[in-house]
């Protein structure tokens, strides 16, 4: 079974991810009853398994359905050093370039199918960077890098996770466009700034607050960027310059920024 959260292969019949330590559980998607490993029903709704994924289905509203474990105990363990203070972060914004096209043409349970594929790649490796997903938009996430888990190298683990994020997506899309006949992108946006952590909950639940327009100003930058590449904006650039080559996409305005931008 693959782990949906590190892409690590475990044995048939693991209860958890030999390399997180994700709890390795089939459940049923429409009852949530737990699964045995065979069957082509559900025993206690009746629900058909034909169309089942391997990996475990999760929750994207909870948290602790998708932090793998050894996160989970680093911010647990870390949360009460870390509530109320400001941190300087990496913000990285993620979605489907052309997701309503997509939307429009297939079925909706294959568009799950392939949104939640990608979903997958994406959190194995923002997790593997030690990024913490605080949001997903249907399409797309959220992730910060540098809190709640601290990390002086922030920006670096961003780009490292973006990178590596586009890189799988080379093999995904050509699954997809085999399959589906469709061209299957992602956009990703990078900015850094600060961000006040508020209350971190048992579950994982946090809240923050974004000084200035930190979050905002990583969701436009996103929106901007071609399908397939990963656009960062000036304050990112001034972090991670002396370890990446990075290419300039010129000035492009922003909806809600009064000048041009940087990219």
């Amino acid at each position: 079974m693959k782990c949906p959260t590190c892409q690590t292969d475990n044995k048939e019949g693991a209860n958890f991810c030999i390399e997180c330590g994700y709890k390795l559980e089939l459940k049923c998607p429409q009852c949530g009853h737990p699964l045995p490993p065979v069957g082509k029903f559900c025993e206690e709704c009746g629900y058909q398994l034909s169309k089942l994924k391997e990996s475990p289905l999760i929750d994207y509203s909870k948290p602790q359905s998708y932090t793998p474990k050894f996160l989970a105990d680093k911010i647990i363990s870390n949360r009460g050093l870390i509530e109320g203070e400001r941190k300087l972060v990496t913000v990285l914004f993620a979605d489907v370039a052309n997701y309503t096209s997509m939307a429009e043409k297939l079925d909706p349970e294959e568009v799950r199918q392939i949104v939640d594929g990608c979903f997958h790649i994406l959190m194995g490796e923002i997790h593997k960077w030690e990024g913490t997903i605080t949001q997903f938009t249907g399409d797309g996430l959220m992730a910060l890098f540098g809190a709640p888990i601290a990390h002086e190298d922030h920006a670096q683990r961003a780009c490292h996770a973006a990178l590596s994020i586009q890189k799988a997506m080379g093999e995904y899309s050509e699954k997809v466009r085999k399959e589906h006949k469709l061209d299957f992108k992602m956009r990703i946006g990078l900015n850094s700034g600060q961000v006040v952590v508020g209350s971190i909950g048992d579950d994982l639940r946090m809240d923050y607050t974004a000084i200035g327009d930190t979050t905002n100003l990583a969701a436009r930058v996103e929106q901007s960027a071609k399908p397939g590449e990963i656009w960062i904006n000036q304050e990112t650039r001034n972090i991670i310059a002396v370890y990446f080559r990075e290419e300039a996409v010129g000035e492009i305005p922003l909806k809600g920024r009064a000048q041009p931008q940087h990219l």
